[in-house]
């Protein structure tokens, strides 16, 4: 992901830089906002390197700040996505895996190990749908739900800085 993103960092005001990138980690534009911070000329124009610093921002963040972050994401074929209340990239995103063309058996299976794994871990399940189809997501739901609490947080963290990778990706001319 070594691109230079359309919209440079160093050739932007923070207002163009924030409503740019201040969604590629979903509701969050803390994030952006940390790496706005560490913008020193060109240092960021390449998406490896803002990614970089939009993560080191989530590392240096507390535990609270990173499980609002991953709170901030919907459910897999969800509430949210049923009544239209997705993010622009989420809803593609899930679209792009098929989940906006669940069967109805498919549809309460995500239902319910969204229920089960919240109530389990006290987040949603995160992972990064690029790639991935409804069964193969289905299937990594299952396996998670046995993990420890403190594996589920290190993986959500991990596919969050995946999906914004992807994001800014698709940024890049």
């Amino acid at each position: 992901m070594s691109d230079i993103l359309k919209i440079r960092p160093s050739k932007a005001t923070k207002e163009a830089f924030m409503e740019t990138y201040g969604g590629i980690y979903e509701h969050s534009a803390w994030i952006a906002e940390a790496a706005w911070q560490v913008k020193n000329g060109d240092n960021l124009d390449v998406a490896d390197a803002l990614h970089d610093a939009m993560r080191n921002a989530v590392e240096a963040a507390d535990e609270p700040a990173k499980l609002r972050l991953i709170c901030a994401h919907p459910d897999l074929a969800g509430k949210a996505a049923v009544r239209g209340e997705l993010t622009d990239e989420s809803k593609s995103e899930q679209k792009g895996a098929g989940l906006d063309t669940c069967s109805p058996e498919e549809f309460a299976e995500f239902q319910t190990l969204n229920k089960a794994y919240k109530k389990k871990f006290g987040f949603p399940f995160i992972i990064a749908v690029k790639g991935h189809d409804r069964h193969s997501i289905l299937a990594a739901f299952r396996a998670r739900l046995n993990h420890d609490r403190a594996l589920e947080f290190e993986t959500a963290l991990t596919e969050i800085h995946k999906i914004a990778s992807f994001r800014l990706a698709d940024l890049c001319s």
